[in-house]
């Protein structure tokens, strides 16, 4: 009997030891160029439209809406062929990396254009540049989905642990936060050091070239990113199905009337709702109602994410040692925490000096709430690795067309005249209603129950990886 439980073991040590240190950076790193155009249009879209190119804060969302709408219609399609095992020559190279380098290439070439004035149609009427812009904006969150459901569906693939794949996502969202820092620190440093004009003005239609710069060095910098990424993970073959190896499969309609399925859905898609939320209004908050200068653009979200950096070092010992749902809990007070303090502040000591730690809480509470919510999406995936990509592009499906009708939602409601504070408001109860709703379904969720061939693959992962640290 022991001799049967070492050899089932010995299987997977095979399996988890394909996990070594340049391999799990490796993986980190590729979804470093969707990150910098992420923290780039999340933080700065409304901003570049609204006060550099002079769009109505309406059009403004509508641009956004477009981009949402297209990412949200494109992952579902993305996720189902995703998961397919084609013989196409091109798909030799891997299922997901394929998709992985063929929506690299369609962000690369299409981003650039995002945040530039329109080429020959500056003059036009807005309507009719909104048209310009959309095809590129569809073009690049149909890239950006496809490296974004590939890279996520890799996770199960690369190992059946739990705590393997929970640090995975840790590591990947480690990622995450240096690509926002590193975008934060550009436009910093553009803003900073290369303006000309002076130190305390707003932003403006003068800063159009310096937003182009930022876009140029991130994608180099993604572009290096993917290529390590391309080079160092090597995609396991799914010809094999037999075997300790093998992975159980899902048809697409048995996870579509799992109930499981739905709750988690819920806390993915309210989580990304207070992650993006908070990255989009946070430089809105601070130019129209604190009036704060340009480069507290990029230093207050750099503080936010600084902080999201150092809490993603615990977050995997933190699920481990407390369990989801009170890693969940701790994010979302946190969350709660920072919104009423921004309900309260104001004043000179506020925007010197508590600014920066509300934007701490924030960063701390979304980093909480959604590596935690990526664990629990790859705890319904479970063995099922084969039906990965169409859980995380159903997943991303909820996320997008959320965050793009809220949006949208926020932006046509904005009163016409001089209002400040609403900004701060939607900050205080978008984000902060959000993480309570992902609160209440995270506290509904039962564990997941899986068949005998699950329990004893993810017993045996688990049980190994023991093995290993000692």
């Amino acid at each position: 009997m022991q001799r049967s439980i070492h050899s089932i073991s010995s299987d997977y040590t095979e399996i988890v030891r394909r996990l070594p240190l340049r391999l799990r950076f490796a993986y980190g790193v590729g979804h470093v160029m969707n990150d910098i155009c992420a923290s780039m249009w999340f933080t700065y879209i409304l901003v570049f439209f609204h006060s550099v190119l002079k769009f109505s804060a309406a059009l403004s969302g509508v641009v956004m809406l477009i981009g949402q709408v297209a990412d949200a219609l494109a992952t579902p399609f993305i996720g189902l062929q995703c998961d397919r095992n084609d013989d196409f020559w091109l798909c030799r190279y891997g299922k997901r990396k394929t998709w992985h380098l063929l929506g690299t290439v369609g962000v690369v070439f299409s981003f650039p254009f995002i945040f530039s004035p329109c080429i020959k149609c500056e003059g036009s009427h807005q309507w009719a540049q909104l048209v310009y812009y959309a095809g590129f904006v569809i073009i690049f969150q149909f890239g950006w989905a496809a490296v974004q459901i590939s890279h996520l569906s890799l996770i199960p693939d690369l190992t059946p642990s739990e705590h393997e794949r929970t640090e995975l996502t840790a590591i990947r969202y480690s990622f995450t936060v240096c690509s926002n820092v590193l975008v934060y620190c550009i436009t910093w440093a553009v803003l900073h050091i290369t303006s000309d004009t002076a130190s305390n003005s707003q932003i403006g239609p003068k800063d159009a070239p310096h937003f182009q710069t930022v876009v140029i060095i991130g994608l180099a910098v993604g572009a290096w990113a993917s290529l390590i990424f391309h080079i160092y993970v090597k995609e396991q073959g799914t010809s094999d199905t037999t075997g300790p190896q093998r992975r159980n499969t899902r048809s697409v309609g048995t996870i579509l009337m799992d109930i499981q399925f739905y709750k988690v859905a819920g806390v993915y898609m309210p989580t990304r709702l207070f992650v993006n939320l908070s990255q989009v209004y946070i430089p809105l908050y601070l130019h129209d109602y604190l009036k704060m200068v340009a480069t507290s653009l990029a230093v207050v979200p750099l503080t936010m994410f600084l902080s999201s950096f150092i809490t993603s070092l615990i977050i995997e010992r933190l699920n481990t040692k407390l369990g989801r749902k009170v890693s969940y809990f701790i994010g979302v007070m946190l969350g709660l925490t920072a919104c009423v303090w921004i309900r309260l502040g104001n004043g000179k000591m506020y925007t010197t000096y508590e600014i920066y730690l509300v934007s701490m809480l924030l960063g701390a509470s979304g980093s909480v709430m959604l590596v935690t919510s990526l664990g629990i999406t790859a705890d319904l995936i479970g063995q099922s690795s084969d039906s990965g990509a169409f859980v995380y592009g159903a997943m991303s499906f909820t996320d997008k067309l959320s965050n793009g009708l809220a949006v949208m939602a926020i932006q046509s409601m904005k009163c016409l005249s001089d209002c400040p504070a609403y900004y701060r408001d939607v900050i205080i109860y978008a984000c902060g209603g959000s993480a309570v709703f992902g609160l209440v379904m995270v506290l509904l969720m039962k564990p997941f129950v899986y068949d005998d061939d699950d329990k004893n693959s993810m017993i045996s992962a688990t049980t190994n990886s023991k093995i290993i640290d000692e």
